[in-house]
C-alpha cells in the first residue's frame, strides 16, 4: 500500500499544520494532573476545536493516509492527543460505528465527534483481566431493561465519564465465549459507584467500578444478546491495532530527547553501547509506524476493523516502549529514580503494556491460532 503524499494529501497536510499553529498559540495550558474535572473540560474543548474546524472525525470517517497524517502533524506540533476522551473516540465510538444500530450511531455518535461526553471501559474484573470470558458481572433481563450487578477495575476514567462500555454476562449457563453482551451503561444510573486507583506512577486515571442491581435499557445493548464476546473482539481490536498509533510517533520524538540527554551527558561519544541501542530502537519504531500504516491500510480494506494484526502491532509495541524507556534509564543513571525527573514515570508505566489491552500471552495466542491457524492450546 502506498501511503505517500497525494497532492490533495500535500494539501491536507499543509491546512492542518497551519491551523495547529494558530488554535495551538491560542489554547489553555493543560491542567494539573490529578484535576480531572479541569482535564475533561481539556480535553473535550480541544475536540471540540477541532470538530469546528472540519478533524473531528479523522479517526473514522478520514483514509489511511489522512489518518495518518493527522497523527504525524498533530505530535509534531505538540497537540493535546485524545486524553479523556480516548475510550469514546478509539475504541466505543469506532465499535458503535461498525456494530450499531442507525438510532445507537445517532445518539451516541456526534456527542463523542463534538467533545460533550466522555466514555469508559468496563471490560476487567478483579478476577477477569486477561482471562476476560471469566467475567462475572451479571445482567439480569427484566422486560425492557437489565438488571445490571458485579465489580469492574482498571476502568480508565471512570470518575469523569458519562458512558461505559461494558461488559456483563446475559446467560450465567452458557459456556463461557458466549452469553455475554455489550452495554451502554449510564454512570450516572443509580447503584454505580466509582473508586479511584492510584497507579506505581501516581496517575489517577483508573477507578473500580461497583454495580448494584443498575438498571441498563435494552435499546443501550449493542449487538445482539450474548453476542457480545464478538463485540468486544472488535473493540479490542481497536484498542490494540489504532489505538496505539499515536503513542509510536510520541515515542519516536522521546527517542530523539533520549538521544539529546546522551550527548548532553557524554554518553554518545564515550558509550558505543549506548549508540547501537539507541539506533536499534530507531529502527524498531520506524518499523512499528510501518506496521501502523498496514494496519489502518488493512482496517480501512477489512471494514474497518483491525483483526489479527492488531495483536501482532500490540505486541511488539509493548516490548518496544519498555526498551525505551529502559534506555532512558540507563541515559539518566540514578536520577532515573526520581519522579519529578524526565520519562520516570513513563517508565514505570510502560511497565503496564505488556499487561493492558490483553497480556503477551494472549496476544500470541491469538497471533497462533486466528493468524497461523495453529490449534488451540491446553
Amino acid at each position: 500500500m502506498d501511503l505517500a503524499d497525494t497532492a490533495r494529501d500535500a494539501e491536507f497536510r499543509a491546512g492542518l499544520r497551519a491551523w495547529l499553529a494558530g488554535a495551538l498559540a491560542t489554547a489553555p495550558p493543560a491542567p494539573p494532573a490529578h484535576d480531572w474535572p479541569a482535564r475533561r473540560a481539556h480535553d473535550l474543548g480541544w475536540q471540540r476545536r477541532l470538530y469546528d474546524a472540519g478533524y473531528g472525525d479523522v479517526h473514522w470517517d478520514a483514509t489511511p493516509a489522512r489518518r495518518l497524517i493527522f497523527l504525524e502533524e498533530t505530535e509534531r506540533a505538540g497537540a493535546p492527543y485524545v486524553g479523556a476522551g480516548f475510550v469514546g473516540l478509539l475504541h466505543a465510538g469506532p465499535t458503535i460505528a461498525a456494530e450499531g444500530t442507525p438510532e445507537q450511531r445517532e445518539r451516541w455518535l456526534p456527542a463523542i465527534l463534538r467533545g460533550e461526553e466522555v466514555w469508559c471501559q468496563g471490560f476487567s474484573e478483579p478476577e477477569a483481566g486477561s482471562d476476560l470470558a471469566a467475567l462475572r458481572t451479571r445482567a439480569r433481563r427484566d422486560g425492557d431493561h437489565y438488571v445490571v450487578t458485579g465489580a469492574k477495575t482498571w476502568t480508565s476514567h471512570a470518575q469523569i465519564a458519562d458512558w461505559c462500555e461494558l461488559l456483563a454476562r446475559t446467560d450465567p449457563d452458557a459456556p463461557r465465549h458466549r452469553g455475554i453482551s455489550w452495554l451502554a451503561l449510564p454512570m450516572d444510573a443509580p447503584g454505580v459507584t466509582v473508586r479511584p486507583l492510584r497507579t506505581l506512577a501516581g496517575s489517577t486515571e483508573f477507578a473500580q467500578l461497583f454495580l448494584d442491581e443498575v438498571r441498563v435499557p435494552v435499546r443501550n445493548r449493542v449487538g445482539a444478546e450474548h453476542d457480545g464476546w464478538r463485540v468486544s473482539q472488535v473493540t479490542l481490536g481497536f484498542e490494540r491495532g489504532t489505538a496505539f498509533a499515536g503513542e509510536v510517533v510520541a515515542c519516536r520524538r522521546t527517542l530523539g530527547e533520549i538521544a539529546a540527554e546522551a550527548r548532553r551527558v557524554g554518553r554518545w561519544e564515550e558509550d558505543p553501547v549506548t549508540r547501537r541501542r539507541l539506533g536499534r530502537l530507531h529502527a524498531e519504531f520506524r518499523a512499528l509506524w510501518r506496521l501502523v500504516q498496514w494496519n489502518v491500510g488493512a482496517a480501512e480494506a477489512g471494514g474497518g476493523v483491525p483483526g489479527v494484526r492488531g495483536s501482532i502491532f500490540k505486541l511488539r509495541y509493548a516490548r518496544a516502549r519498555q526498551a525505551l524507556y529502559d534506555a532512558a534509564a540507563d541515559v539518566l543513571g540514578a536520577d532515573s529514580l526520581d519522579l519529578d525527573r524526565p520519562w520516570t514515570p513513563e517508565r514505570l508505566s510502560s511497565l503496564s503494556y505488556t499487561i493492558a489491552a490483553g497480556t503477551s500471552e494472549i496476544q500470541l495466542g491469538i497471533i497462533a491460532e486466528r493468524g497461523l491457524g495453529l490449534p488451540k492450546g491446553r
